[in-house]
C-alpha cells in the first residue's frame, strides 16, 4: 500500500501556476521587435471585479486581488493567445481565439474546454453583449455576431446570429449598447458604422465620418444616463443646449490613433402629439411587430399598444428616423506624432475613459465634459491594453514589450499590482530553505525573489550584474548568491535588499556555475575561460583557494551532503570530486565518454549522477567510484522539430539531451530536464521512466510540433505563416527608389527549452525554467478523501440534531462543509467552553484553513472575545506544529486570524488604559481626601 501512495505521488504532479510573467508573450534574447504574436492580448476583470484575468503566451493566469494569489487556469490554447471574452454577470464562459483564429469554448468556473472552433478570419477584437446572449467578433471588414452557447457539452454549440457589413477597411473594436440592441463597429478606415443587431423596420445603418487616423475605441454611453439627460435638459418642443435639433436618443463616443475624440449624438425630429396617431396606423405598428417577431428581437407586440411611443421601448426602435452628428471634439494631446493612443476602455456606468498611449502614459477621463481627473506615466514602453473593474475603482494595465502588468488604484493613488518577468527570459532558479521563496536570475542580469505559493514576484534585487545571470543559490534563509557572465559572483542581503558583498577572481573570465556548501561558509564557482574552480569565503570574500585540472568549461559544480567535498563537472568528459578541506589533495577523476553538463548528488552523499551530451545519464558510487547504472534518456528527451530544422525529429535526437537534474527527497527518484520540451522522472533501481512532462504545447514556440505540415515547407525552407501574416506588417518602401520593401528587421521564434530543474524542499512539488517562465508543478490537493462530504444527510438539520444531542464535534464537520458562515458561527457558539478542546482535536487537517478563516471572521464583531481565545489557544495546541510544517497553506488564513486578534488586542488595550488612569484618578482623589 506504501509503494502505491508512493507512485501515485510521483505520477500526481500536475502544473499549479506559472511564475515569472504575468502578462505577455516570451521574446526571443536580443530580439528588440515584436513579432504580431507578441503584440500582447486583452485584460479582463470578472464581474466582481477581483479577479484579472490575463493572458501569458498560450496560457491564462487569474489574478486575486484581494488574497494576493495567481493561479494558472489548467487550459492551453494551440499559439499565443490574441483575445479573451468573458461572459457579463456570471463568468460561466470564457471564450479564447489565438493568433491563429483558433477559439475555445472554456467552462470557467471548472476550467473545462466545452468546444473548439476556428473563425476564418482574423480577430482582432471580440465582446459579449452585456445580457451576455450573444458574443460580437470582427471579421475582417465586418462583424459577426453569434448567439452565446451553454455551459454543457454540444455537438454544434456555436451558431451564427448575423454578419454587419458595411465598413471599407478592416475591424479594429466594437461596442455594444447598454440593452444589447446597437452594435457600433470602428476600423481602420477612420469611421464607425451603427447596426441594430435584429432587423428593426425603416432603420437604416448610420456611417460616421470625421477621423484622420484608424479607430482605437468606439464607446456606447449608457442609456439610463442619456434617458436622465433628455428628460432633465430638453423638452418636448426641442432642445436647449446643442447645436442638433431634435429629441436625443443615443450617444456615442470615438477615439482615433491621432488622439482626436468626437462626441457623436443621435436625435430625431419630435412629433406633434396631435398627430401621432395619424402618422402611426394600426397596419404600420403590425408591420413594426411582424418584423420584430421574424428577427427575435424583443421590442414588439406593438399591437398591443395604445400609442407608438409605448412600442418603442429599446435603443434599437428609437434609432429608427434620427440623424447622428458630432457635438464635440477634443484632443489628448496637442503634439500626436509624439505619442498615439494604442488602447482605450470605457466604463458607462460611471463615464469614465482610460486612455494609454505608445509612450507609457495613461489618462483617465470624464465624460462627456472630457475633464482630466488622472494622468501617469507608467512605463518606458507601449500601453497594449487597458481595462476598467466594474466599480471603477482599478485599472489594469498590460504593456507587451516588457510584459509589465499594472493595477492602478486611482482614488488613492497607489499600486494594488505590479508584476513584470525578466528581460530576454530566466536562466536559473533555486528554492530556499523552506521552500516558499524561489531565487531567479535572468539574461538581463537581474535576480527577483517569487513567493511558490502565491506565485508573484515581491522584489526584484537592485541590479548589480552587467551580464546574463547563470547560477543562483541560498547561502542561508537570509543570504542569496548569484553567478554571472560578467565575472562577478554577489551576495544579497534578504532583509535590507542590497549587495553586501562582491567576490571576483584574480583574472577576468565568465561564471558559468556555482555552488554552496551547507554551513554556507564556501562559496565556489566554475568559469567557462579559463577552465577552472573559484574558491571564496562567504564572511571574508577573500579568494582562498583556485582549483585547476580541467581542459573545458567547467558546467557544473555540487557540494556533497555531508561532508566537505566538491564534485565539478567540465565538457572535457570529467567529473572530479576535491577535498577543499586538504592541501596538495589529489582529485577523484569519473571519466564519461562524452561532455559532462549537469551532476547532482544523491541526498544521503552516497551516489552522483552525471549526464552528458549524448543523453546519457550515469550513476556513480561516490565511495570506490563504481559505476552502478546508466540510463539512456536521448530516445525520452527527443521530439520536437525546429522551424529551420532539414531533418524530422526521429533524426535530429543528437541535439536533445539533459542539462539539469535534481535528486527527489527520498532519492530513488530523478528529475531531468534540457533541451527539450519534456521533462522527465525516472525510477533509479529499476532504471525505468515513471512520466514525462511537457512544459508547453504552444505552437508559436520553436521545436513544440515533432512534425510540420507539408503546406508550410517550400524550397527555400519553411513558410511562417503567423508572423507573415501580422496586421502591423509594413510591406512598403522605405528608401527612395528602393525595389525591395525590407527594412532590416528579423524576427526570431523562441525555442522551447528547459535551463534548471529542481525539487522543492518540502517535496510536495517540483519547478523548471523554461524560455516561458518558471513552471511550478504540485502534487494535486484534491485526493483528500472525506467520505462525510458523499452522504445526503448533511443539511442544516441535521446541524441541528447533533447540536441538540450534544455531538459538537460532527455538528462543526457538517458545518464547514455546508460552508455557511451564519450556520458555522450558531455551532461555534454553541459549543461549550470546556467542550473546545474536544472539538478542535475532531478536525482534520484538511479543515483546519476553513475553520482559521470562519474563526477570524467570527472574532471580528463578537463581544465574545476570551471565548474566542480560547478557540485559537486550542486550535494552536492541537495543530500548531502541522500548520508550522506546511506553512505555505496556512499563511493565509493566519495572517487573517493574527489580524483579527490583533485589532482586538488594540481596542482592549485602549479600554484598559482608560479604565486604568480613570481608577488612578479616583484612587489618588480619594487618597487627597483622606489625608485632608
Amino acid at each position: 500500500a506504501q509503494s502505491q501512495i508512493n507512485t501515485a505521488m510521483k505520477f500526481n504532479y500536475k502544473l499549479q501556476r506559472l511564475c515569472g510573467a504575468s502578462y505577455g508573450t516570451p521574446a526571443a534574447t536580443g530580439s528588440g521587435i515584436l513579432s504580431s504574436s507578441s503584440k500582447g492580448s486583452n485584460i479582463v476583470f470578472t464581474s466582481d471585479g477581483n479577479n484579472v484575468l490575463s493572458p501569458v503566451g498560450n496560457r491564462i493566469q487569474v489574478l486575486d486581488l484581494l488574497h494576493h494569489s495567481c493561479r494558472t487556469l489548467p487550459i492551453e490554447a494551440r499559439s499565443n493567445i490574441r483575445r479573451i471574452a468573458l461572459s457579463p454577470n456570471d463568468d460561466r464562459l470564457l471564450i479564447v481565439v489565438d493568433v491563429n483564429s483558433y477559439a475555445m469554448l472554456i467552462n470557467y468556473h471548472r476550467g473545462v474546454i466545452l468546444h473548439r472552433f476556428k473563425f476564418k478570419r482574423t480577430v482582432r477584437v471580440m465582446k459579449f453583449s452585456p445580457d451576455g446572449s450573444k458574443f460580437a467578433v470582427s471579421f475582417g471588414k465586418g462583424v459577426q455576431v453569434w448567439n452565446t452557447p451553454g455551459i454543457r457539452r454540444e455537438f454544434a454549440p456555436m451558431v451564427l446570429h448575423r454578419k454587419y457589413t458595411g465598413l471599407v477597411g478592416d475591424v479594429t473594436t466594437l461596442d455594444w449598447s447598454s440593452d444589447s440592441t446597437v452594435l457600433i463597429a470602428g476600423g481602420k478606415d477612420c469611421q464607425a458604422r451603427v447596426w441594430t443587431v435584429d432587423t428593426v423596420k425603416d432603420y437604416e445603418p448610420w456611417t460616421l465620418i470625421g477621423h484622420k487616423k484608424p479607430l482605437v475605441g468606439v464607446h456606447f454611453e449608457d442609456r439610463q444616463k442619456t434617458l436622465a439627460e433628455r428628460h432633465q435638459f430638453f423638452t418636448d418642443d426641442g432642445n436647449t443646449g446643442s447645436t442638433l435639433a431634435g429629441k436625443l436618443v443615443a450617444r456615442c463616443y470615438t477615439v482615433s490613433e491621432d488622439g482626436a475624440i468626437c462626441t457623436r449624438e443621435c436625435r430625431k425630429e419630435v412629433e406633434n402629439k396631435d398627430d401621432s396617431g395619424d402618422n402611426k396606423s394600426s397596419l404600420d405598428l403590425l408591420g413594426i411587430d411582424a418584423v420584430d417577431f421574424f428577427s427575435g428581437s424583443s421590442g414588439g407586440n406593438a399591437a398591443n399598444k395604445t400609442s407608438a411611443q409605448d412600442t418603442l421601448t429599446d435603443q434599437a426602435h428609437e434609432l429608427v428616423k434620427g440623424r447622428w452628428g458630432t457635438t464635440s471634439r477634443h484632443y489628448f494631446s496637442t503634439n500626436s506624432n509624439s505619442q498615439s493612443v494604442v488602447s482605450t476602455s470605457y466604463s458607462s456606468t460611471h463615464s469614465l475613459l482610460v486612455v494609454g498611449f505608445s509612450n507609457g502614459l495613461f489618462g483617465l477621463y470624464e465624460l462627456p465634459s472630457m475633464s482630466n481627473i488622472h494622468t501617469l506615466s507608467l512605463s518606458h514602453s507601449t500601453i497594449g491594453t487597458v481595462s476598467i473593474n466594474p466599480s471603477a475603482e482599478w485599472l489594469a494595465f498590460g504593456c507587451p514589450k516588457t510584459q509589465q502588468l499594472l493595477i492602478w488604484e486611482w482614488r488613492s493613488e497607489t499600486y494594488i499590482l505590479k508584476q513584470s518577468g525578466h528581460a530576454y527570459g530566466m536562466r536559473c532558479l533555486a528554492y530556499s530553505p523552506d521552500g516558499i521563496v524561489v531565487a531567479t536570475g535572468g539574461e538581463d542580469g537581474t535576480v527577483k525573489m517569487w513567493n511558490s505559493h502565491s506565485g508573484f514576484c515581491y522584489v526584484t534585487l537592485p541590479k548589480s550584474h552587467t551580464a546574463a545571470v547563470t547560477a543562483v543559490e541560498f547561502a542561508n534563509s537570509t543570504v542569496v548568491l548569484s553567478a554571472s557572465l560578467d565575472g562577478t559572483v554577489r551576495a544579497h542581503d534578504l532583509h535590507r535588499y542590497r549587495n553586501f558583498k562582491t567576490y571576483t577572481s584574480d583574472i577576468p573570465c565568465q561564471f558559468i556555475s556555482m555552488a554552496v556548501d551547507k554551513s554556507g561558509e564556501v562559496v565556489c564557482a566554475g568559469s567557462a575561460e579559463p577552465f577552472r574552480v573559484c574558491v571564496w569565503s562567504v564572511q571574508t570574500g577573500k579568494l582562498t583557494d583556485v582549483l585547476t585540472g580541467h581542459v573545458g568549461p567547467v558546467s557544473a559544480l555540487e557540494f556533497h551532503p555531508v561532508r566537505g567535498t566538491l564534485a565539478s563537472a567540465s565538457w572535457d568528459g570529467t567529473v572530479k570530486v576535491w577535498d577543499l578541506y586538504k592541501s596538495n589533495s589529489v582529485p577523484e577523476t569519473f571519466e564519461n565518454s562524452a561532455d559532462v553538463v549537469c551532476l547532482a548528488f544523491r541526498p544521503d552523499g552516497n551516489e552522483i549522477c552525471t549526464g552528458t551530451i549524448r543523453g546519457l545519464l550515469r550513476f556513480w558510487n561516490v565511495e570506490d567510484g563504481n559505476l552502478i547504472c546508466e540510463i539512456d534518456g536521448q530516445k525520452d528527451i527527443k521530439g520536437g522539430r525546429k522551424f529551420n530544422d532539414r531533418m524530422t525529429s526521429d533524426n535530429n535526437s543528437s541535439s536533445r539531451y539533459f542539462t539539469s537534474i535534481a535528486y527527489s527527497a527520498d532519492g530513488t527518484c530523478l528529475l531531468a530536464g534540457g533541451n527539450s520540451k519534456y521533462v522527465c522522472i525516472y525510477e533509479i533501481s529499476q532504471q525505468i521512466l515513471l512520466k514525462k512532462f511537457q512544459v508547453s504545447f504552444n505552437r508559436s514556440l520553436d521545436g513544440v510540433l515533432d512534425e510540420l505540415n507539408s503546406k508550410n515547407l517550400a524550397d527555400g525552407g519553411a513558410v511562417d505563416d503567423e508572423h507573415d501574416s501580422a496586421d502591423e506588417n509594413d510591406f512598403s518602401s522605405h528608401l527612395p527608389g528602393a525595389q525591395r520593401a525590407d527594412d532590416g528587421s528579423r524576427k526570431s521564434r523562441v525555442e522551447v527549452l528547459t535551463m534548471q530543474v529542481a525539487f522543492s524542499p518540502t517535496g510536495r512539488e517540483w519547478s523548471t525554467v523554461s524560455t516561458e517562465g518558471l513552471h511550478v508543478y504540485s502534487l494535486d490537493d484534491d485526493m483528500i478523501f472525506d467520505p462525510l462530504a458523499l452522504t445526503e444527510a448533511v443539511t442544516p438539520a441535521a446541524v441541528q440534531t447533533n447540536l441538540r444531542e450534544g455531538k459538537y464535534g460532527m455538528a462543526l464537520l457538517m458545518s464547514l462543509h455546508l460552508n455557511e458562515f451564519a450556520l458555522v458561527k450558531a455551532v461555534i457558539e454553541d459549543t461549550p467552553y470546556e467542550s473546545i478542546g474536544l472539538v478542535v482535536k475532531s478536525i482534520g487537517r484538511q479543515h483546519l484553513g476553513q475553520l482559521t478563516q470562519f474563526l477570524s471572521k467570527c472574532m471580528e464583531d463578537s463581544p465574545h472575545v476570551e471565548y474566542y481565545l480560547q478557540w485559537c489557544l486550542e486550535l494552536l495546541q492541537t495543530h500548531g506544529v502541522y500548520m508550522e510544517k506546511n506553512r505555505g497553506k496556512y499563511l493565509r488564513s493566519f495572517r487573517a486570524l493574527f489580524r483579527v486578534v490583533q485589532s482586538r488586542y488594540a481596542d482592549l488595550k485602549t479600554i484598559c488604559d482608560d479604565n486604568k488612569y480613570s481608577l488612578q484618578f479616583l484612587e489618588s482623589q480619594a487618597n487627597l481626601l483622606l489625608g485632608e
